[in-house]
């Protein structure tokens, strides 16, 4: 319990851990689609697509239900299946995992670089086996992976590239977009992520052969009524949520600019207090701060702490993918293992007040003294 003196000397100021933003203008774009009558797969998705499109390039796009049916169908439709394996983070949320235990192949866990989070590209090159088709690299809180050397890597070895770029929306690494830095990238638009369609996902393809199985895929197998192609599935995105998506891309610049600009802020304030580290931006990266993440010794009694001071956070992930029940594998992972230990998101959202900045930053000074 919050003690007065603790209201003294530190202050109250509730500071929400994320912000999700929905008005009037989604509330209007989902009463034009039911006004229409058209509610599942239709013009609201086409034209989501070729909005998103201009983010990555002009690259094909196709909008699926979820952030998980994008990773699973870019890996099937870049030919993944039984037998194979792909190295993917253990440092991430499940779905990276599962999608690919969903193709009938293999996980193979690699460790994670220290600074940034992301895939280790020395440890991918050393979980390759004759069994390995692809690499999925996680850009994970927002921050571009080491997308260089992974696809060097990945040319080496005939691999295939998915990124996951589920938290990275207008994320950058050297001048080009996340999203465009592999044979095909997914992307998420649940309620917590950069933007938000109410529940959704993408898929970015490098070639437009590629997003055609992806269409047939999520489709039950046609792309025109009746005629099947192949067996596929109902992974459809519905027009109610691409509608909504359609209005939260127009805000996404803008949210990104004030996540950068809230994320530097913190930086600033946090520098100098002993104890914290800050996340560290790669030579080239350009995040989109989903997550604003530190290393905190005693993160578990300073996350209640700063709770008590009115800070929400989050912990992304407390178990690594390879320690959860579903996998239970032993495996020495390190560097996952102590992020694992050590990471704490802290408030970094585009709703953020220069005040509610402030408070955070005094409240983990406090917290950590």
């Amino acid at each position: 319990m919050r003690s007065s003196s603790d209201v003294q000397e530190v202050g109250f100021l509730e500071v929400p851990a994320t912000g999700l933003q929905l008005g009037e203008q989604e509330r209007a774009a989902v009463g034009r689609v039911l006004t229409s009558g058209m509610l599942a797969q239709g013009p609201e998705v086409a034209a989501f697509e070729s909005e998103f499109a201009v983010h990555v390039g002009g690259r094909p796009c196709v909008a699926v239900n979820s952030g998980t049916s994008a990773l699973l169908l870019a890996l099937l439709a870049l030919g993944v299946g039984p037998g194979d394996e792909v190295v993917v983070p253990s440092f991430s949320f499940a779905a990276t995992a599962n999608a690919v235990a969903l193709t009938g192949a293999r996980p193979v866990f690699a460790d994670i670089e220290p600074d940034h989070f992301c895939l280790d590209p020395s440890a991918v090159e050393a979980a390759i086996t004759p069994r390995t088709a692809a690499v999925m690299p996680v850009h994970l809180y927002g921050h571009p992976a080491a997308m260089g050397p992974i696809a060097a890597i990945a040319e080496a070895h005939g691999l295939a590239v998915v990124e996951d770029a589920a938290q990275a929306h207008l994320a950058a690494l050297d001048g080009r977009p996340v999203g465009t830095l592999g044979d095909a990238a997914a992307f998420s638009f649940y309620p917590t992520k950069n933007m938000t369609s109410g529940e959704g996902g993408l898929v970015v393809c490098a070639d437009e052969a590629v997003a055609r199985r992806i269409r047939l895929l999520r489709n039950q197998g046609m792309e025109r009524r009746y005629a099947n192609e192949v067996v596929g599935y109902n992974m459809r995105m519905t027009d109610l949520h691409a509608a909504i998506g359609r209005v939260q891309l127009e805000r996404l610049q803008d949210w990104t600019v004030r996540r950068r600009r809230n994320a530097a802020a913190l930086s600033a304030g946090l520098a100098a207090v002993a104890g914290v580290v800050v996340p560290r931006v790669a030579p080239g990266a350009e995040p989109a701060w989903h997550q604003y993440t530190v290393r905190v010794p005693e993160r578990d009694r300073v996350a209640a702490e700063l709770a008590e001071r009115g800070v929400r956070t989050g912990i992304y992930y407390p178990t690594p993918i390879h320690r959860l029940p579903a996998y239970a594998l032993d495996l020495d992972l390190a560097v996952t293992d102590r992020a694992a230990a050590e990471v704490l998101s802290l408030p970094v959202h585009p709703a953020l007040t220069q005040e509610q900045l402030g408070h955070v930053v005094e409240a983990i000074r406090r917290a950590v003294a």
